[in-house]
């Protein structure tokens, strides 16, 4: 980290000499905000997409005072810094911001005004009140998981709505973050987010087979699925479905009454086990009226020999 030098004594204070290094600084940076509280000089490029609003960063950065050479806030130290979600652990706005300009791979300078940094009182002892304050900030890698907050956030019912592209899309952010945390050494949070992210391919691999009248794959994807969680309502609902369409009413009974015990005021399983109590009345119906059919006729001859 370059720092600039204060005037030395006795030097006349006149033109570029009065102003102080980050008003010097200020003078070739580009301002993000459009009110100069927020300036930005790139020292390196970096590539692909810029950050989005409901991303998660990973971020090296060091925070400077003016005329200090040593960082008041950094997280350098660190060998592999936390994986930080923009809006809930950030709490610079600068910051924020300043990363939603930034790509893969980019290093930068920032200049925060107090609006944008620490405010009018500052943050005693380290900030003093009304300071500006220089933060050199490099993106390592971001996941977009506003697809994945927004899925997470629907009810069951609303999630079966959810297109499937987009599902996907969720289950590899899930991945993504689980690899994230692997490599943290934080193996069982990664399993829970692999696990999320291998269900969700396996629930909508079963409803897409449903969708292709093809039960009996559906049947086995939503079987697979229960084995990474056997109180998922969802996959009890998709098995449910299946065997329905197989004819196979006391284990789509099964199925539907323990995804109905997960959750008793979804429509869709008490809509679908109205529809197989129906189901099971026509087939039982019918069952009888066979049995009659194929009985009758023995009764007839019986009746006709006692005569």
């Amino acid at each position: 980290m370059s720092t600039f030098s204060r005037p030395r004594n006795g030097t006349p204070p006149s033109g570029a000499a009065c102003r102080s290094p980050y008003q010097r600084l200020s003078q070739r940076m580009l301002d993000i905000t459009g009110d100069q509280g927020v300036l930005k000089d790139v020292i390196r490029e970096g590539t692909g997409d810029l950050v989005t609003p409901d991303a998660s960063v990973l971020v090296k950065y060091s925070g400077y005072l003016e005329h200090m050479d040593k960082p008041f806030d950094s997280n350098c130290f660190r060998k592999t810094p936390r994986l930080m979600k923009l809006g809930e652990d950030i709490t610079l706005w600068g910051m924020e911001l300043g990363l939603l300009s930034m790509r893969r791979g980019e290093l930068a300078r920032f200049l925060f005004k107090p609006t944008y940094a620490y405010g009018t009182l500052g943050c005693p002892p380290l900030i003093p009140p009304n300071t500006t304050v220089l933060f050199e900030i490099e993106l390592l890698d971001f996941l977009d998981s506003a697809e994945s907050d927004k899925f997470c956030a629907l009810s069951a019912e609303q999630q079966d709505q959810f297109p499937l592209q987009k599902v996907l899309k969720v289950a590899t952010t899930e991945r993504e973050f689980g690899n994230y945390l692997f490599h943290q050494n934080r193996f069982y949070d990664a399993k829970v987010r692999y696990k999320r992210a291998k269900l969700l391919v396996l629930l909508n691999l079963s409803f897409a087979y449903l969708k292709l009248d093809r039960p009996t794959m559906a049947l086995r994807y939503g079987e697979q699925a229960l084995i990474i969680d056997q109180k998922n309502a969802k996959a009890l609902f998709r098995c449910g479905q299946a065997c329905l369409l197989l004819t196979e009413y006391q284990q789509a009974r099964d199925f539907l009454v323990r995804a109905q015990k997960e959750q008793p005021f979804n429509h869709d399983i008490n809509n679908e086990l109205k529809k197989l109590a129906s189901y099971y009345r026509d087939y039982t119906d019918r069952e009888k009226e066979m049995c009659h059919r194929m009985f009758a006729p023995c009764e007839n001859s019986s009746t006709a020999g006692e005569r």
